[in-house]
């Protein structure tokens, strides 16, 4: 690996002082693409190769002072956009190989004090001028050879007399214009000592083929594309002195293709884009539903963008309504042919049809969502509130509704009743262990107070052999609960010594914030008093 391998680490790199450094050759900065600048001084350096610099696209100052250059190529910089070249210290001949330096460097020539070394010595390469080498024969035509001879002879005695000229090359036609499909010929003349490399220089999509007699060469061009409109053709011819090249852009006249016509985008304003080639450049038309489209502030045709053979832009308008939905056609016209296209833009809804509107509605999805989310909250609302209300207005009259959890379910046979019973087991109360103001509820007491709903007068209401009867509180022993109402509970319960044909009845007893308020009968017990507690 060569020191300058080893030495390149940044994009500016500065070597110096090394005797064993000696050339540049084509792979040493193949790897460095980031390379900027690059200093190479008092070290031994002889040769650049022509393809040293041909990965480095970014190098932009190179100083080469104080080495052992005595020639370099024009063809190292070919490619590179160089803004410092330091050359000053070397041993540069005074040949037409270095005139290009002179040429290219001007007036920073002599800035740096650049020297060149010939017979006479060491001169300011500002200075030189070789016969008909470079600008001093430029004037010269390229047929008149003897003349060039002559000359060379009186005025290059001892000097590099392989050099003559610069290389010339000149195209012709200058200018080409012709319509899709035909055909052209177009050749290249070179002049220049030594005999210039004659290239040509395209990327066409049309069929084409070259023929070359010594210094001229012929480029058949035939079936011509629009594609190649504007397309360019160079012709460099280029030897050690420099290089020279003649050019022209084809002029392919072709009628209008509408390449792209998009549905309608919303910006900030709404946009209908359109791609369209032609040349020469096709006026565009805008119909809605066949009726042409006038435009001005609110409707306008825009062209944001044009390439080499296209025409990108697109149809302006501002706060579209309803009026300006429909089908819209481009129509593009020019002195070789018209096309059109069409496409259906819908802006808005009719606001008195919107049942019948076509197309889809341009309100963001987002918007949408949020109104299927608020119709549905509220259908859950009223649902709830429904099921509320018709759990207030039935489920305090059902008399078989189990409220509540149970103590102690029973061990009486009696009931089939799934439901729990609140007795503690026996069938007769213990009188000893309740107070007389408390009932037993399983395994609690429960105090108890008169209802004087019974105690009131009520002769419009009962009959007249009704009576109130007084009951133990021990007399009374609770089953299950029955139900819940807006008045409190109501129990299944079991009364003793209520009658003297039997020992025990079933009754209902209802119970408000655990004090009895009264007892019912059940609908079978055909009694005419009431039992009140």
């Amino acid at each position: 690996m060569s020191l300058l391998t080893h030495t390149l680490v940044s994009p500016d790199s500065y070597i110096a002082n090394q005797n064993t450094f000696s050339s540049i050759n084509d792979k040493d900065l193949h790897d460095y693409k980031n390379l900027r600048n690059l200093t190479v001084t008092n070290s031994r350096l002889t040769y650049v190769s022509k393809l040293a610099f041909q990965n480095n696209i970014k190098l932009q100052y190179l100083n080469l002072k104080d080495n052992n250059l005595s020639s370099l190529s024009w063809r190292i910089f070919r490619h590179l956009n160089i803004s410092y070249l330091i050359l000053t210290g070397n041993p540069l001949h005074c040949s037409c190989e270095n005139m290009w330096i002179k040429l290219w460097l001007g007036e920073e020539a002599d800035t740096q004090e650049l020297r060149c070394i010939d017979d006479g010595g060491r001169r300011l390469l500002s200075t030189l001028k070789l016969p008909n080498c470079g600008e001093d024969t430029q004037t010269h035509t390229h047929t008149d050879t003897q003349t060039h001879t002559h000359t060379h002879t009186e005025q290059g005695a001892g000097k590099d007399t392989s050099c003559r000229w610069v290389p010339m090359a000149t195209l012709s036609p200058s200018k080409v214009t012709l319509m899709e499909g035909e055909r052209v010929d177009l050749s290249c003349t070179t002049s220049g000592v030594p005999s210039p490399e004659l290239i040509w220089k395209m990327a066409l999509v049309s069929y084409y083929e070259i023929l070359t007699s010594g210094q001229m060469s012929v480029l058949r061009l035939s079936n011509l594309s629009s594609l190649d409109h504007n397309s360019k053709i160079s012709c460099t011819a280029e030897n050690i002195v420099g290089e020279k090249e003649s050019s022209l852009l084809l002029d392919i006249l072709f009628p209008p293709k509408i390449t792209k016509l998009s549905d309608a985008i919303p910006d900030h304003h709404w946009c209908i884009p359109f791609s369209v080639s032609g040349n020469p450049e096709p006026t565009l038309e805008w119909l809605l539903d066949g009726e042409e489209v006038t435009e001005g502030r609110f409707i306008m045709t825009m062209i944001h963008d044009v390439t080499e053979r296209e025409y990108h832009g697109c149809l302006q308008l501002d706060s579209p309504t309803h009026l300006n939905n429909g089908r819209y056609t481009l129509v593009a016209k020019n002195q070789f042919g018209t096309d059109q296209k069409e496409v259906e833009a819908h802006f808005m809804r009719k606001p008195w049809d919107s049942e019948q509107n076509e197309g889809p509605p341009v309100d963001p999805p987002e918007d949408r969502v949020a109104v299927y989310v608020v119709v549905g909250i509220a259908a859950v609302a009223f649902t709830g509130f429904l099921l509320m209300l018709v759990i207030l207005k039935f489920g305090g009259n059902s008399k078989f509704g189990i409220k509540g959890p149970s103590s102690v379910i029973s061990n009486d046979d009696d009931s089939a009743s799934p439901l729990h019973h609140v007795s503690n087991g026996s069938n007769t109360p213990s009188s000893s262990e309740m107070g007389p103001d408390a009932v037993i509820i399983g395994m609690t007491k429960i105090p108890v107070i008169e209802n004087p709903q019974y105690f009131r007068s009520t002769n419009s209401l009962l009959k007249t052999d009704t009576f109130v009867q007084h009951i133990k509180r021990h007399n009374i022993v609770l089953k299950r609960e029955l139900g819940e109402g807006a008045f409190g509970k109501v129990f299944l319960a079991e009364c003793y010594n209520l009658s003297p044909d039997q020992e025990k009845i079933l009754v209902a007893v209802k119970f408000s914030h655990l004090q009895i308020l009264h007892l019912l009968f059940p609908p079978s017990l055909a009694l005419s008093h009431l039992l009140a507690c």
